[in-house]
């Protein structure tokens, strides 16, 4: 486990932390020694970043003792306390103190790193309504840069133009605010982000009082969300003077507009640990025109701002990992969200579909229903779509299309769905017309021969395109697609006049995983009647499988997963893949830690037990290279001709009209080469 793999470091990630010291009123050595002791804690969990509350060293409800000479002195003891015992400890320290500098008493932030003053940064915004009075104490430092301060014996860069930046590990680059500059309309940590702080951060002294706890949250996700960053919030707790107000000291880190971590509150002494993903920020800030455009609108603030560089030195240990890494990306793992989610990505589909008859007047709509998940899920949105537009589900026209290997438990399964949800359900046997192509073809199979190549497989694929497309023209209807988005990115699919093609791809922009949830949403929540649903649970308990070779001697079913690997790997990659552009490496050390143990971790509630299941990094390994392949190289050309369909999931989209332009002719060496070169 010595391989740098392993480690957070080589991946892009930065390990930070809001904590929350023990406090006083207004002892700063105490304070001091509360701090120091806090950070040896963060040194011990591998922490890059701690960052401590507003004044956290000068003690902040001290009221007019801030302009008193001797509390002056005491920070100035306490911080150099700090300073001192920081030179043999890893993690850089944010923490608060009131500075006297030219005459003015700035609240400050002090960025600290191995036993050197970073810099200082004075707070913006000072509030001065209902319970704060901070213009009596303090100055503000709007428009205070380019200067310098003496801190510790030490001469340090001074204003409200820096930024931070690790020399030795990219992309640990930050800014900080204080407290009320993010309540502001105009938050510091915007400039700084544009600037290009990746971790925003933010030390706070806000007291407590009903819903505010919700109220920092709220800012958090959104300044996180818009500056398209990490956020990182501290603030006081208990022991600060309740005088006349209370403490509570939430930490909140914040990614991108989603919660990583948050503390136990009014509780002293506490330290919430995550790590940030700085790489995936970066890249995020790379598809996003509107965060370079705003950069611009506001005369790049890049170009004022100070970057003080560090050497941190960081690890290329295996620390572990302090953050959550769903399974399945594509699927919410707490039961608000997933049926919220579930609710809309339903209704995306049935919309979209509703629109789309509307649009071509369609009289009928056409649809294979072969008893598997993918034309199960387009059927039940077809009928809901049906509902909405005051139609008869009669006007659906089902049609199993047997083949070969088509098991009699897929084929009732179509036909029981197909009579619990009323639809009209006609069968159509291809093997007839399979059988003479083959014939015509000079095929062995054609010739009585167990030949089972790719050629016998599409032939019966396209012939049941064919004959939908034909019907459709026959009876004045559309065809509905039921490929889903993990087939298109695998390019598992038949191209042309196969299942690669259709007048509608309702399905296209939902994979494979996310399918199943969505079908169980409709059992779960009453979406169809009790013989529906029973139909709905016997089609999720089947195993995936294309169905166009026979079973083997043993009777065992051509099995999809066999051939291109588990679809829960495969839809984790896709999402890295569309949503971030991560590398392999790093695709694969999530995965490692998402899928490595069953039991560790939190599995959507309505995920069967007995298909929990996990996968060992040669396994990851594995299906990863494959993918890469698949994706990169073999498949695009089938995605460069895509029919229409609704993207559904942020996570990405498949369409070469949207999210995903890419060459047909492309290559996946660079990427099978990054993952041999990384992994061990």
């Amino acid at each position: 486990m010595t391989h740098p793999f392993y480690s957070i470091h080589a991946h892009g990630l930065v390990r930070v932390a809001a904590g929350t010291p023990a406090a006083s009123v207004g002892d700063a050595l105490f304070n001091a020694d509360a701090t120091i002791a806090m950070a040896r804690e963060a040194d011990a969990a591998g922490v890059d970043l701690l960052v401590c509350p507003e004044l956290n060293l000068t003690s902040y409800a001290i009221d007019d003792l801030h302009l008193q000479s001797a509390q002056h002195r005491a920070t100035a003891q306490a911080l150099a306390r700090v300073v001192e015992a920081s030179a043999g400890l890893a993690p850089v320290l944010l923490v608060g103190a009131a500075l006297p500098r030219n005459g003015r008493l700035y609240n400050c932030a002090i960025v600290i790193a191995r036993g050197r003053v970073l810099g200082v940064v004075p707070k913006t915004f000072l509030p001065n309504y209902r319970e704060y009075y901070e213009k009596r104490w303090f100055a503000s430092g709007a428009g205070l840069t380019g200067l310098t301060i003496e801190v510790a014996g030490q001469q340090a860069p001074f204003g409200t133009d820096l930024i931070f930046a690790a020399a030795d590990l990219r992309g640990f680059v930050f800014h900080t605010e204080i407290c009320e500059d993010y309540w502001a309309p105009t938050p510091p940590s915007t400039a700084g982000a544009l600037a290009g702080a990746l971790i925003c951060t933010n030390l706070s002294a806000s007291n407590i009082v009903i819903g505010k706890a919700r109220e920092r949250a709220m800012l958090c996700a959104a300044q996180s969300a818009r500056g398209i960053c990490a956020y990182v919030y501290s603030a006081a707790g208990p022991g600060e003077s309740t005088t006349d107000l209370a403490w509570d000291g939430q930490g909140l880190i914040y990614e991108t507009g989603d919660l990583l971590a948050e503390s136990e509150r009014f509780v002293s002494g506490t330290m919430v640990i995550a790590d940030v993903d700085v790489e995936k920020i970066a890249q995020e800030r790379l598809r996003n025109g509107t965060f370079n455009d705003s950069a611009a609108f506001t005369a790049h603030p890049e170009t004022r701002f100070r970057r003080i560089a560090f050497e941190h030195q960081p690890t290329l240990a295996d620390i572990g990992l302090h953050r959550p890494v769903r399974r399945f990306p594509f699927v919410p793992n707490t039961p608000e969200k997933r049926d919220e989610d579930c609710y809309e990505a339903f209704n995306i589909q049935v919309e979209a579909l509703a629109k789309r008859l509307s649009a071509t007047k369609s009289e009928k709509l056409v649809i294979g229903v072969s008893g598997g998940l993918d034309s199960t899920h387009a059927l039940i949105v077809a009928a809901k779509a049906m509902d909405r537009l005051g139609k008869p589900r009669s006007d659906i026209l089902g049609f199993t299309l047997p083949g070969f290997a088509t098991g009699e438990g897929t084929k009732a399964n179509a036909w029981a769905l197909m009579l619990a949800l009323g639809v009209t359900g006609e069968e159509i046997d291809i093997k007839p017309a399979a059988q003479a192509m083959l014939e015509t073809m000079g095929h062995p199979f054609g010739r009585g021969e167990p030949v089972y190549d790719i050629t016998f497989e599409n032939v019966q694929a396209g012939l049941r395109t064919d004959y939908l497309f034909r019907l459709a023209n026959q009876r004045g209807g559309l065809v509905l697609g039921t490929g889903d988005l993990s087939e298109l990115a695998l390019g598992w699919c038949t191209y042309g006049v196969g299942d690669h093609m259709s007048h509608y791809g309702i399905n296209a922009g939902v994979p494979k995983t996310l399918i199943q949830f969505l079908i169980r949403w409709c059992i779960r929540t009453d979406q169809y009647d009790v013989a529906t649903d029973t139909v709905l649970e016997a089609i999720l308990a089947q195993e995936i499988s294309p169905e166009l070779v026979p079973a083997d001697a043993s009777g065992a079913m051509q099995s999809t997963e066999d051939k291109v690997g588990p679809y829960a790997l495969n839809d984790f990659f896709a999402h890295f893949v569309l949503r971030h552009g991560l590398a392999p490496s790093k695709i694969a050390f999530l995965a490692w830690h998402a899928w490595r143990d069953m039991e560790s971790g939190r599995w959507p509630l309505d995920f069967p037990a007995d298909a929990r299941t996990a996968y060992d990094l040669p396994t990851v390994r594995l299906w990863l290279e494959r993918f890469l392949q698949r994706f990169f190289a073999w498949s695009q050309f089938k995605r460069s001709a895509l029919p229409n369909g609704p993207k559904v999931s942020g996570g990405g989209a498949l369409s070469p009209r949207g999210d995903w332009r890419a060459p047909s002719d492309g290559t996946a060496r660079a990427w099978l080469e990054e993952l041999a070169a990384n992994l061990p």
